[in-house]
């Protein structure tokens, strides 16, 4: 993937130089953000990330994504405050499901938080199904823990034919 052109939009991998930048989105983007170390350590650990850019250079999105056996695992998926809601974290996740499928794994497992109804939104559209629930799973205002769903998008051929 080098720089795959999305109108007005290019796809490029993540790389060390794009961290600090990544990391500030992450800070405007979530009250409980990912650190700059972790995303270091994902790709040091040859985890995918993604970074999506206007064509004026500004990152508009990325997402990080984990191999586990036979299957893909996105473990972030943020698209900035100020570009929501038109069309990223859709461009986000086609390319992750691209990349899982170019490595020949099965499917897609995330988890989301129940408080994010848009983020649900957006991977039931895509195809993903709720398979269970991670008691206590992200951290909360005032100490507290609140649940992760966890959904899955199989690629694997049904009983019912393929997806």
């Amino acid at each position: 993937m080098s720089g795959v052109l999305l109108t007005d939009r290019y796809l490029t991998a993540m790389t060390e130089a794009d961290l600090d930048e990544v990391a500030a989105v992450e800070k405007l983007a979530y009250e409980f953000p990912w650190s700059r170390g972790n995303f270091q350590d994902s790709l040091r650990n040859g985890y995918y990330g993604v970074c999506l850019r206007h064509v004026t250079g500004t990152l508009v999105g990325y997402c990080v994504l984990m191999p586990v056996v036979d299957e893909m695992h996105l473990l972030n998926l943020c698209v900035a405050p100020a570009a929501q809601r038109a069309g990223a974290g859709l461009a986000l996740l086609r390319e992750a499901v691209r990349i899982t499928r170019a490595e020949k794994l099965d499917g897609m497992l995330l988890e989301v938080r129940p408080s994010n109804p848009r983020a649900i939104q957006l991977y039931e559209r895509f195809g993903f199904t709720a398979i269970g629930r991670r008691k206590n799973y992200y951290p909360a205002r005032h100490r507290a823990r609140e649940d992760a769903i966890v959904m899955r998008l199989s690629f694997k051929e049904s009983a019912h034919g393929a997806r």
